[in-house]
C-alpha cells in the first residue's frame, strides 16, 4: 500500500490546481448557471422548452446535490479547513437537505473506514428488507427528496441546539430557495403544482443514484470487525467500478462510477484526480495479482434483480481472506 501511495502522491504533486480541485469545481459552477435559465424555462407554456427547464434543472439538481455534497463531504473542493467545513455545510444542508455532521461521519468515518466490515461500514443502511424487489429497485428510489429532510430530522437527536437549529435552518432555506424561485420566477400559481415540480426535479436521478450505492459494495466479500483485513485487501476485495457512463460520469462523479475502487484507496482526491491515477492504481494492483473488480451497469442491476433476497434481506456470509496476507 505504501509503495501506491507514494506513486499516487507523485502524480498528485505534479498536477496542476486546475487538475487537482479546478475542472470539478467548473462542473460545479457550469450547475449553478444552469438554475437561472432552467427557472425561466419552467415559465413556458410551451410543453417542449417546459420539458427542457425541467430536465435541465435536474440534472443541475443532481450534479449540486450528489456530485457536489460527496466532494464536501471529503473536503476535496479546498485545501482550506475553513472553507472545507463551509463547503460542506452549503452542499450537504442546503442543497442536500441532509446534517452535515451525520453526513460526513457515516459517510467517511463509517463506510470509508469500515468499508464491508459487517455492522459498521456494511451499506446496511440502503436495505429495506420488507420491500419487493420491483418496489426497491424502481419505485421506492423516487420518495428519496421526501425521506432525505425527514432522516436528517431524526438525526438531530443528541446534537447540540445551535447545531440542530443551524440545519433545520440551512434545510429550510435550501427547500424555500427553490420554492419561492419558481413562484415568482417561473410562474407557479398552485403550492402543489410548486411542490410537485420540486420532487420531480429532485428525484430524478434518484433511481441510479440508489442503483449506484447498492452496485458498488453489497454482493461483494464482506469482513467481520474482528477479522479484517488489511486495508489495501479490504478495498479490493469489497469495491467495484462501474464503466465510463457519460451522463453519470458528469452528475455523480468519476469517483462515484467508473473510479470507486480508486476512491476508497484515496478518499481525498478529487473526481479528476481519481480519473487521473486511475492507470497506476489499475496496472498496480494487477500487477501485484490483486482484483480489479469491474462491471456493467444492467449486469449489476439484472444481478440484484434475480438474487434480490440474497443481497438485500438475508444477511451476508463473511469472507475471509486466508493465505493472502
Amino acid at each position: 500500500m505504501m509503495e501506491l501511495t507514494r506513486l499516487v502522491q507523485k502524480m498528485v504533486k505534479e498536477s496542476s490546481w486546475w487538475e487537482r480541485r479546478g475542472i470539478d469545481c467548473s462542473i460545479l459552477a457550469g450547475a449553478f448557471l444552469c438554475l437561472p435559465p432552467a427557472f425561466l424555462l419552467l415559465g413556458s407554456s410551451h410543453i417542449l422548452w417546459f420539458s427542457v427547464g425541467m430536465l435541465l434543472m435536474g440534472l443541475a439538481h443532481a450534479v449540486i446535490t450528489i456530485k457536489g455534497t460527496h466532494l464536501a463531504s471529503h473536503a476535496a473542493l479546498s485545501e482550506s479547513q475553513a472553507w472545507g467545513e463551509f463547503w460542506a455545510v452549503f452542499f450537504i444542508e442546503i442543497c442536500g437537505s441532509f446534517t452535515a455532521r451525520v453526513g460526513v461521519h457515516a459517510h467517511v468515518k463509517m463506510h470509508h473506514a469500515h468499508t464491508n466490515v459487517i455492522g459498521l461500514g456494511d451499506s446496511s443502511t440502503w436495505k429495506i428488507p420488507f420491500l419487493p424487489r420491483t418496489v426497491y429497485l424502481f419505485i421506492a428510489p423516487l420518495a428519496v427528496p421526501i425521506i432525505t429532510p425527514l432522516v436528517a430530522l431524526a438525526q438531530l437527536k443528541g446534537h447540540s441546539l445551535a447545531q440542530a437549529v443551524r440545519t433545520i435552518l440551512m434545510v429550510t432555506l435550501g427547500v424555500y430557495s427553490q420554492y419561492w424561485l419558481l413562484i415568482n420566477v417561473s410562474g407557479f400559481q398552485s403550492p402543489y403544482s410548486t411542490f410537485l415540480c420540486m420532487l420531480v426535479c429532485r428525484a430524478m436521478f434518484s433511481l441510479p443514484y440508489i442503483h449506484v450505492n447498492i452496485f458498488q459494495h453489497i454482493g461483494l466479500p464482506m469482513f467481520s470487525p474482528t477479522c479484517r483485513p488489511k486495508r489495501i485487501y479490504q478495498m479490493t476485495h469489497g469495491v467495484l467500478n462501474l464503466p465510463r457512463n457519460p451522463l453519470l460520469d458528469w452528475t455523480f462523479g468519476h469517483s462515484l462510477i467508473n473510479c470507486h475502487v480508486e476512491h476508497h484507496l484515496f478518499p481525498f482526491l478529487s473526481d479528476n484526480m481519481c480519473l487521473k491515477v486511475k492507470p497506476i492504481v489499475s496496472k498496480y494492483l494487477k500487477e501485484k495479482e490483486l482484483p480489479y473488480q469491474e462491471d456493467g451497469y444492467l449486469s449489476r442491476l439484472r444481478l440484484f434483480f434475480h438474487k434480490y433476497q440474497e443481497l438485500m434481506v438475508f444477511a451476508p456470509p463473511i469472507t475471509e481472506l486466508v493465505g493472502v496476507q
